[in-house]
């Protein structure tokens, strides 16, 4: 067997995606946990998004262990290990059950027009088989039915029959007949079981399993065999886990490429069953190994406790056989003891029986669990079921309409009106709107509450129809984001001095320099006109005019530049309101045309685009951050050939584009992924936190920035912004 001490990269073990409940995900995660102990290899479980999914990981031989359905099995039997099929009420066939409302019975010939709920495309048994038994029958579900559709349950397929929005479903079987159907329809929708009824069954099929792909190795391969196909008969308590799979235990299917070495799980004592007579005799001994404790007990019956079994194991359990018989109360009792080598966990349960037919001596039953791996598999469970107890921060489950199901500790003392308001309350009011809206890709919806921001995380469980919301205060993280955004707009100012200063210095030296000239000539005509009051050099005038006329137009200029720097320099508001996206890249045009004029020409391309719900500020300085890059980007060398490219577009969702785009050096691929970084800069005189802060700007309004770039070619940057 493997050194459980030499380190192994996990195997990964994928899981087909019937197992919708919450529940049956834990179980399948210790059901994993219980195989690592037995292998000694870490096994990492992960769930399948779909069917499809199962396939694509098998194609791509990404996976070691899949659950799979009796289709895939058969597909990749050749290329597998091995494969385990389900073992249901002692068969590793199973059939479907086509399913009718009771009050409405169905048959085959009663189909035309009728409306089928399917599991999922490649669901077998609430699938496939049923199609193909139609087809074998010569019907043709694509004629027959007048609606077909999937649902991704057994259970939402036969509530849709029971409901009356469907006419048939098919559910799997392990022996076609009414009252293995009945239990199957009661264990998927309980007492709705008795508005349903089997009219068909179809011709069995192998059932699903477990595929061992050829990335294992034959010793995992046949050591996984070993533990799965004994699970269930070596007495270890572990058989509860397979509930999660629905079935008893796993068969291993005839395969070329079954493993060849043979597998010997170490032998200790797992199950130890005794009678005991008054004298404390074992009239019946018997373990599944032969052993009990290290030591050998096939053919010891008919002697004594302390003769049949070890010193320290014989004293304790005599002694609860002893109670148990004097009380006439069945007892139990958990120790460890030291077997094999190693320290293992026992438990032990007495009750008492009355005596043998003819005889007079009262007998005790004595049952011995070896519990070691049981008890590590409940600590764990214990600790993952008490996590939304513990959790410190607020976690609660809503029902589709807001209802509160249940609410942790850390919920009930965040938001004490929480019981009270119910539905109305803000937090579900904003999760409801969320679900609603449905956007795939939104960011989480952030509510604010008594001074403290809270972002929510919210899960839809479809199968138990409840939401699972998370909700996280990240009152500091918006402070932090807002010190930020603060110091990215002063940074902004910065990098924008020295360029205002140049744009700024070119009218206040002609306008200082024609001021000067007007009061001259000023003085010199007022001194003329003292000496000849008949004004004799209108041509004069008209330059002094002409002087002023000049100063006046670079005053204008210096105003407006002061206007910008102060739109620019104000804090953002913290609402949001409606705006066009036009304007607002007009504005922030105007800083960048100055330098742009020597570095480039401008190309605009504005089409219509709808409004979008956001902080006109903040857009304006993700657009000014995107347009100072691509212009820094630009080498005024290249001028003639540079174009800095604004446009505007409506996406194909309705949603607004704007892309800004430069000719200019562009970027690596290492550069380019770690553009959104903040402090990351390949600039001496940037701070790096223009294009962060732009980044968190955008996907706080549930928009996306991306870039491109190629070296020598130039840089495209897409903001995409939801529509109000």
């Amino acid at each position: 067997m493997r050194d459980k001490n030499v380190s192994s990269p996990p195997i990964r073990f994928l899981i087909y995606p019937a197992q919708g409940e919450v529940r049956e995900h834990v179980r399948a995660e210790f059901f994993g946990r219980a195989l690592s102990q037995r292998v000694g290899r870490p096994i990492v479980v992960e769930m399948a998004r779909t069917y499809e999914a199962i396939e694509q990981e098998l194609a791509a031989d990404r996976v070691d262990i899949v659950w799979a359905t009796a289709e895939q099995c058969n597909a990749f039997e050749s290329k597998a290990r091995a494969i385990l099929r389900a073992v249901r009420a002692g068969r590793y066939h199973y059939h479907a059950a086509l399913i009718c409302r009771a009050q409405e019975p169905l048959t085959l010939k009663q189909l035309q027009g009728t409306r089928a709920a399917w599991v999922a495309p490649m669901s077998t048994g609430g699938h496939l088989l049923a199609i193909r038994h139609l087809e074998a029958q010569g019907l043709i579900p694509a004629e027959v039915f007048a609606e077909q559709r999937f649902v991704g349950s057994y259970r939402n397929a036969l509530l849709a029959v029971a409901e009356g929005t469907s006419d048939m479903a098919s559910l799997f079987t392990t022996h076609p007949d009414e009252y293995t159907v009945r239990a199957r329809l009661a264990e998927r929708v309980g007492v709705a079981a008795r508005q349903l009824t089997a009219f068909a069954f179809t011709e069995p099929t192998l059932a699903d399993g477990l595929i061992l792909t050829s990335r294992l190795s034959e010793e995992d391969c046949a050591a996984i065999v070993s533990a799965l196909t004994t699970m269930t008969q070596d007495g270890s308590g572990l058989d509860p886990l397979l509930g999660s799979f629905n079935i008893e235990g796993f068969a291993l299917a005839t395969s070329s490429r079954s493993p060849a070495q043979p597998f010997s799980p170490i032998q200790r004592t797992e199950f130890l069953a005794a009678e005991v007579d008054a004298e404390e005799r074992c009239s019946k001994l018997w373990s599944f190994t032969g052993l009990a404790f290290g030591q050998e007990v096939s053919g010891r019956e008919g002697l004594s406790l302390e003769e049949a079994l070890p010193p320290e194991a014989s004293a304790l359990l005599g002694a609860l056989v002893r109670a148990t018989r004097h009380s006439g109360v069945g007892g139990r009792v958990e120790y460890r003891l030291e077997s094999g080598g190693e320290s293992r966990l026992y438990a032990a349960e007495a009750a008492p029986r009355g005596a043998r037919s003819g005889g007079t001596s009262p007998r005790t039953t004595l049952l011995v669990r070896d519990i070691t791996e049981q008890q590590a598999l409940e600590v764990d469970l214990y600790r993952l079921a008490s996590f939304p107890l513990l959790h410190p921060e607020p976690m609660m489950e809503l029902s589709l309409n807001g209802a509160l199901h249940y609410a942790n500790p850390a919920a009930s003392h965040a938001f004490p009106d929480l019981q009270a308001l119910g539905a109305s309350h803000p937090l579900v009011e904003t999760t409801l709107e969320w679900v609603r809206r449905g956007k795939p890709g939104e960011s989480p919806p952030l509510v604010h509450l008594a001074g403290r921001y809270w972002e929510l995380m919210v899960s839809v469980l479809q199968e138990t129809g409840t939401l699972r919301l998370f909700v996280k205060d990240v009152t500091s993280r918006k402070q932090i984001e807002a010190r930020l955004l603060h110091a990215d707009r002063m940074a902004a100012l910065g990098s924008l001095a020295s360029r205002v200063g140049h744009e700024m210095n070119n009218p206040l030296a002609f306008l200082m320099a024609n001021l000067s000239f007007a009061r001259e000539e000023i003085s010199r005509l007022r001194e003329s006109l003292r000496s000849d009051p008949v004004p004799t050099r209108l041509e004069d005038l008209n330059e002094v005019m002409d002087a002023l006329g000049e100063s006046l137009d670079g005053a204008e200029r210096l105003k407006t530049i002061i206007q910008d720097l102060r739109t620019l320099a104000r804090e953002p508001p913290t609402h949001r309101a409606r705006v066009d996206l036009h304007p607002v890249l007009e504005d922030a045009l105007k800083l960048v045309r100055n330098e742009l004029r020597h570095r480039g020409r401008l190309e605009k391309d504005f089409q219509p685009v709808p409004t979008v719900e956001a902080d006109e500020a903040r857009l304006g300085q993700v657009f000014l951050n995107l347009m100072i890059n691509a212009v820094q980007a630009m080498s005024e060398q290249d001028a003639q050939r540079n174009v800095l490219r604004v446009s505007t577009r409506t996406g194909p969702a309705g949603e607004a584009i704007v892309e800004v785009q430069d000719t200019g050096a562009g970027m690596t691929p290492e550069v380019l992924s770690r553009l959104f970084e903040p402090f990351f800069t390949t600039r001496s005189n940037s701070a790096g936190m223009g294009l962060s802060v732009s980044h968190a700007i955008v996907t706080s309004l549930g928009g996306t920035l991306r870039a491109e770039s190629e070296l020598g070619t130039g840089t495209l940057f897409t903001v995409t912004l939801p529509a109000t």
